[in-house]
């Protein structure tokens, strides 16, 4: 029995001990500083260690998977480190205490646990605040809090080797953000913040030992920038880190951190890319030349061997490529080739003048395709195998010396290790085919059963007839994508996709889709009218190319969107974005269609922009845009030449405007909370002579006058007053636009998310000035609109020939330049300002598991507007109203609700109601209601929408004002993995329900019939006495997507 008590006692007093993290700290001898764990001296063969699959970014989150998830990625990766024998990764806070036990438990990898403090932002009173005031108490509180709970969540881990405070947070003084850049290393004027900056770390340091003694506390600084206040702040602060990159030495870092500091030293960034900016190649000897070399320093100057003995270990960077980095939220897919930043120590490609380093190619292991499962293939380099042989020495092991330590490097051989690496490499460029790949492969398979009463459209389908839906009943769709990608060399990649039409269904009651170029069409001959089917099977969906050249990146884009430039100093909107979703391909448009050329070098300051329709509508046009900072003055210059008139167009979205010439400056300045941009445009002046009318008098009793366009009508100016606070903000401005000087819609966001913006059309006097205010997480954002024509729209009731003006034979119209006096309220609660709802991408990054926007706008418009332009059921043909909606207010109501409630389950939700106007001419106010909801759990996707008293979805039923009394939606899908918030090729399988009802105002609605003076019948849809219509449809589809 004794016995029996005895085993019981050693067993739970083993489990004890195993259940405690090992003690870890420094000790200093007169030999030099070493890192203990239990006692032992350990040196830190450490690697920067993340998980991003090829098209994520930031946003994205490895310990946000599902356990499955996360311990496969862990295998894969944690399996190669140990091999290169690794004994410690460097890792960002997020990762959960059992992960870091299942590492080190399963392949004896300690944690160094990385928390940011506020390097690249944090919320304060619910405004996410991008650079970190470190003075502020509001800031020091928050920190303060978060790292004592690190360290009580964190204290008890096994694996836990210890804690990192920041990422080079004093060039963080400096400049913002995440992306690298150039560092101003002789920049002084922030020495105060840096101050406040690292008493706050020493304060830190000593709030966490307070709660776990047993693991040390680590900064992380830029170089040794600032050690000089570090020394006098951070006395408490057990080891310096630093990220360095001095090139294939670190010159005398070690000694000055030993005679100034006097504190071990642990580098926990440094290392080489592996792309050579002057060759444009990949470059795996370079690297690993680089990487071998740092690590012979670091070993030299451990502790007992003769040199500094303070270095305790360090993190190389990098394990895996990061492709996000470049663009942060483009090109995910691409590896961009762009060096961002300059540094002189890398002499393999430094240019005197020009950025060397690639920050997305620092992996010592190159990254593979993400499969369907979310998962990547490493393909190590030349570094990792050398690195491999440099980890095998332990320069503590006795009778290790400097002679030893000079002797096991030399017999590294790099070209050995570059020859093992081949093999990766070429399994690598296997997967990519090199110079042409399959970039992609999809093919969908769709049938429609479609019914409903008291419509037009015939139960068979008429022999010869073009209109549709044909009929009701069934029918069937196929459509495939091919996709080629070439990659002739590493600066150049070139994508185009064909898509082949099988059967093309004519009885969807979305008669309008990307595909209904393949049905049959109506051709006139000699021997009368034809039906003939299509021959148009085979088209080029869209393309693209990039090149990295030595002076200029070019990107080429056929049906690809792009981004506008409006937060590159385009005050005046002449560069619009061009992304336009699925409506691109509902209506067969061809745009954007150009290409865009960065300089570089001497050309660095320059932009442009050249293509046949650049932006849907857009007439053949070259743009060039110049940049450039003096002092503290943001200077930009922008001229656009249209060289030709855009004829027919696809939807009345894309009306082509006349011809014109344009000229804008921008100057921005900020003073402290305060900012300042003034601008002047010069534009249309090719319209100059042309003749418009004006009116004069009242309703009954109009003169019309005629005018022209004299050159003082070309100009126009613009300024606008921002004032930035954290909780409170505010903005005011303010323009007068000459008759055609016609610019472009506000693009960018200010503050967030109104609705009421400056319309950036010519002829106008424009205000405008809101601001917001923070109460917690709820921000409060009034806003106020009033603008005014400088001539008005000519009513439809002139006598002739006065007419309401129209863009196709006017120079200028009265259209979203209408006379008003405009305001809202905007109420947004987002408790995660750091994934901020109104960013272009919120659906997918926002991680709220509740944040919700409530918005009302109210417009007085007391005047009607010139005529629109619409296009004839043939789909191209333009055409002007002959007027449009009279006076009238509008008011709406509009909400969105984000959940992401865990990682499996999550809902969008958007709301709407109030009063709306047709596009065209019809006078008839609608008031319509509606919701969209979309909804993920795990592989399952639900999208519906339910639409009372609103227009269908195309262009010609808000032009013609057709409405449907009620409208639902649902289509329910399940793909392979979680899928994407965004309408992205996938695969899966669904199916899609769709009903509305249909009244006098809808199309297709035929209560009965009438003759009409033609003798024929025809649907009488002013019929009295009926009940609506209906129409539904029931859609299957089967979608197979390999590739992007």
């Amino acid at each position: 029995m004794k016995q029996f008590i005895f085993l019981q006692i050693f067993f739970c007093f083993s489990v004890s001990l195993f259940a405690q993290s090992g003690k870890v700290g420094v000790d200093n001898k007169e030999d030099g500083w070493r890192l203990l764990v239990d006692g032992e001296p350990f040196m830190a063969n450490g690697m920067n260690w993340d998980y991003f699959p090829v098209g994520t970014n930031f946003s994205y989150s490895l310990w946000n998977q599902s356990d499955d998830f996360i311990k496969k990625a862990l295998d894969d990766e944690m399996s190669l480190l140990k091999n290169m024998n690794v004994n410690t990764i460097r890792i960002y806070t997020g990762i959960q205490p059992k992960w870091i036990r299942y590492i080190y438990e399963n392949y004896g990898i300690y944690t160094m646990l990385n928390h940011s403090f506020g390097r690249y932002g944090l919320t304060l009173d619910g405004a996410w605040v991008a650079n970190t005031e470190y003075s502020d108490p509001r800031t020091k509180e928050l920190l303060l809090k978060e790292v004592t709970a690190l360290a009580r969540e964190y204290k008890n881990t096994p694996g836990l080797l210890l804690y990192l405070l920041g990422n080079e947070n004093n060039y963080g003084l400096f400049w913002e953000g995440a992306e690298t850049e150039d560092i101003p290393m002789e920049d002084r004027e922030s020495t105060q913040r840096a101050r406040h900056m690292y008493e706050l770390f020493n304060e830190a340091s000593v709030a966490i030992k307070s709660i776990d003694p047993n693991h040390p506390v680590s900064i992380c600084n830029g170089d040794l920038l600032f050690l000089d206040i570090i020394a006098e702040e951070c006395k408490d602060v057990d080891i310096l880190g630093i990220n360095v990159y001095r090139g294939i030495s670190f010159t005398d870092l070690f000694d000055r951190v030993k005679n100034e500091y006097g504190k071990p030293v642990l580098l926990t960034e440094f290392g080489a890319d592996a792309f050579n900016a002057i060759t444009l190649e990949e470059a795996q000897q370079e690297q690993a030349v680089y990487n071998v070399a740092n690590w012979k320093e670091i070993y030299e100057n451990a502790a007992g061997i003769g040199k500094a003995g303070n270095a305790i270990g360090g993190f190389t960077f990098q394990f895996s490529d990061g492709w996000w980095k470049f663009g942060q939220t483009k090109n995910l897919d691409v590896h961009d080739t762009n060096a961002s930043w300059v540094n002189g120590g890398y002499l393999y490609d430094y240019e005197e003048g020009e950025n060397n380093m690639n920050e997305e190619w620092f992996g010592i292991c190159a990254k593979g395709p993400t499969n369907a499962k979310g998962f990547y293939q490493l393909f190590p380099r030349a570094s990792y195998y050398a690195l491999k042989d440099a980890h095998q020495l332990n320069p503590y092991a006795s009778g290790t010396n400097l002679q030893g330590i000079q002797h096991h490097f030399s017999k590294i051989m790099v070209v050995e290790s570059v020859l093992k690496a081949r093999g990766d490499k070429a399994a690598l460029e296997g997967e990519k085919l090199k110079k042409l790949s399959l970039s992609r492969f999809s093919a969908q398979f769709t049938t429609f059963n479609t019914g409903g009463s008291l419509i037009s459209t015939p139960d068979e389908a008429a022999p010869g007839s073009t209109s549709f839906p044909n009929k009701l009943g069934f029918d069937q769709m196929q459509s495939f994508y091919f996709g080629f990608e070439a990659n002739p060399a590493p600066n150049f990649r070139a994508n185009a996709e064909i898509n082949v039409l099988g059967n093309v269904a004519q009885n969807p009651i979305d008669q309008i889709f990307y595909e209904n170029r393949g049905r049959p069409v109506e051709v006139t001959s000699s021997d009368g009218n034809l039906n003939i089917e299509s021959i148009n099977r085979v088209q080029v969906y869209r393309a693209s190319y990039e090149w990295n050249h030595k002076l200029f990146n070019l990107n080429g884009f056929y049906r690809t969107g792009h981004y506008h430039w409006g937060y590159e100093g385009d005050f005046f909107g002449l560069y619009p974005e061009a992304n336009y979703g699925p409506n691109i391909d509902i209506y067969n448009g061809v745009a954007p269609s150009g290409f865009e050329m960065e300089g570089k070098k001497g050309f660095s300051d320059f932009k442009l922009a050249f293509g046949p329709q650049l932006w849907w509508g857009a007439n053949p046009a070259l743009l060039l845009k110049y940049s450039k900072s003096l002092a503290k003055f943001n200077f930009t210059g922008i001229f656009h030449e249209d060289l030709a008139q855009l004829g027919l167009t696809e939807s009345s979205f894309a009306i082509p405007q006349p011809k014109t010439r344009r000229l804008t400056l921008h100057l921005n300045r900020e003073f402290g909370k305060l900012g300042v941009d003034l601008g002047g445009i010069w534009a249309g002046q090719p319209l100059q002579g042309r003749e418009f009318q004006v009116v004069r008098g009242k309703e009954g009793n109009y003169t019309v006058y005629k005018d022209e366009i004299k050159a003082q009508d070309n100009f126009g100016g613009k300024i606008k007053l921002t004032y930035e606070a954290g909780r409170f903000n505010w903005y005011g401005q303010s323009a007068a636009m000459g008759l055609v000087a016609q610019g472009g819609a506000e693009q960018t966001l200010t503050f967030t998310g109104w609705k009421l913006k400056d319309s950036g059309s010519g002829n106008q006097y424009n205000f405008l000035s809101g601001f917001t205010y923070l109460i917690g997480d709820l921000q409060i954002a009034p806003n106020f609109l009033w603008q005014k024509p400088i001539e008005g729209p000519i009513p439809a009731g002139v006598p002739a020939p006065g007419r309401p003006r129209n863009i196709l034979d006017d120079p200028f119209v009265v259209r979203g330049n209408r006379e008003q006096v405009a305001a809202e309220i905007l109420f947004t609660f987002d408790p995660t300002p750091g994934t901020w709802m109104y960013n272009w991408d919120s659906d997918r990054s926002e991680d709220s598991e509740f944040a919700f926007n409530l918005g009302f706008v109210y417009r007085h418009l007391p005047t009607t507007q010139d005529a629109a332009v619409g296009i004839l059921p043939d789909g191209r043909t333009i055409f002007a109203f002959p007027g449009a909606a009279p006076a009238q207010d509008l008011w709406e109501v509009h909400s969105k609700v984000i959940s992401k409630v865990n990682h499996d389950f999550g809902f969008i939700a958007s709301l709407y109601a109030g009063d709306a106007q047709a596009n065209g001419s019809d006078d008839r106010l609608i008031r319509r209601y509606g919701m969209d909801l979309r909804m993920i759990y795990k592989e399952l996707k639900l999208i519906s929408f339910a639409r009372i008293n609103d227009w269908g979805p195309y262009d010609y039923h808000r032009d013609f004002n057709l409405t449907f009394p009620l409208q639902l939606m649902a289509d329910l899908s399940t793909s392979l993995r979680k899928p994407d918030w965004f309408d992205l090729p996938d695969t899966n399988i669904g199916i899609r329900a769709t009903y509305r009802t249909l009244d006098k105002y809808s199309p297709r609605y035929a209560p009965t019939q009438k003759l009409d003076d033609g003798g024929m019948l025809v649907p009488d849809p002013d019929a009295i006495g009926f009940d609506n219509g209906n129409e539904w449809e029931i859609r299957t589809y089967v979608r197979i997507n390999i590739g992007k």
